[in-house]
């Protein structure tokens, strides 16, 4: 058992062994008090809880993790299980072979702080994310407060009306234009345009049911949407409709990836300002919200489950519409200041 030796301050010190961190080095545990009793009394109770925790799993990080994602990717969506597996192999491979019962919460600030180094924050989270659900698991006891890096928030584009309408003109006739109407007037994603058939479609209306994604395996399937909202009904104005009458079968022979990859060099050949594919369903949302549409049918026509992407993410005021807006608002302003019951008589 560990003494405790009497400080200058006249208090009692006693140290333990606590872990190797990752350099090599030995840490120790401190356990300060009044009287040497005291300290020595915590320092054992330290190490009693500590054989505890190793009762608790004697698996590593890395066997808990695996676990982890193993016994949930049948009702994870593919494209979760690549993150964690991508997580797995690279950002958390430092804490693979160290025992669940040694990690500490120091050490997790020390990968962490690692990590911040050449990870966006958002992708730091998203790692002690994942850590934090793994201990949970294994060490329910356990909550860990690290200090993380602040959030920040997305950075989108938002096309313009002009970029729009030139990209439509450029695009007409070509594989990308009922792609591009589909997500700008949907709207609808990548992959549910890649995975939308004829037989889904009644008139004006497309009923998104399927989604394509691809699998850990790298290869590509079509499956119900990931969520309740995803499966709704849109109904398309008519000069989009127009595009699609007469095809039978799959809308595009495009896979999600391809889409984006085309679209990209379309807009480079073609000297429009870079944005992604995705970024047309922003344009979609923007402008309902600046037509005065309720969050409400805008989530339900975007396939949103709830307004929190819609407010934090959606909801920008496009830059063509920014100089008609403030006149709207002046104008309002103007009326009301300048009626005949605010004038001194």
């Amino acid at each position: 058992m560990a003494k405790a030796k009497k400080l200058p301050s006249g208090t009692y010190r006693c140290q333990v062994f606590d872990y190797t961190d990752l350099s090599g080095k030995r840490r120790y545990k401190s356990f300060t008090a009044e009287t040497k009793k005291e300290a020595e009394y915590k320092a054992a109770e330290f190490m009693v809880n500590k054989k505890d925790k190793g009762k608790i799993s004697s698996k590593t990080f890395g066997q808990a993790l695996e676990n982890y994602i193993s016994i949930r990717e049948p009702v994870l969506s593919p494209r979760s299980i690549i993150n964690y597996r991508r997580i797995q192999s690279n950002d958390l491979s430092i804490l693979s072979s160290i025992k669940i019962s040694d990690i500490t919460q120091e050490l997790i600030q020390h990968v962490i702080n690692e990590d911040i180094k050449t990870h966006a924050p958002k992708t730091v989270r998203d790692n002690h994310g994942l850590i934090a659900a793994v201990l949970k698991e294994k060490r329910p006891g356990f909550a860990l407060n690290t200090v993380l890096p602040q959030s920040q928030p997305p950075k989108i584009y938002v096309p313009t009306d002009d970029e729009i309408k030139q990209l439509l003109f450029l695009a007409e006739g070509t594989e990308l234009e009922l792609p591009i109407l589909l997500a700008a007037f949907g709207p609808m994603r990548r992959g549910e345009i890649c995975a939308l058939h004829s037989d889904w479609i009644n008139g004006n209306v497309v009923h998104v049911a399927r989604n394509m994604v691809i699998t850990p395996d790298h290869k590509w399937i079509i499956k119900q949407p990931k969520s309740y909202a995803g499966d709704r009904f849109i109904d398309y104005p008519e000069f989009v409709a127009e595009k699609w009458r007469g095809i039978s079968g799959m809308i595009t022979t495009l896979c999600p990836d391809s889409l984006s990859l085309r679209f990209a060099r379309f807009l480079k050949k073609s000297g429009i300002h870079h944005f992604r594919f995705h970024d047309l369903r922003h344009y979609s949302a923007s402008i309902q919200h600046a037509l005065g549409i309720p969050d409400a049918y805008i989530m339900q026509r975007g396939g949103w489950g709830n307004d929190g992407v819609l407010k934090n993410v959606y909801r920008h005021t496009m830059t063509g519409k920014t100089e008609e807006m403030n006149q709207v608002a002046n104008s309002y302003f103007d009326n009301l200041y300048n009626t005949k019951c605010n004038k001194k008589k």
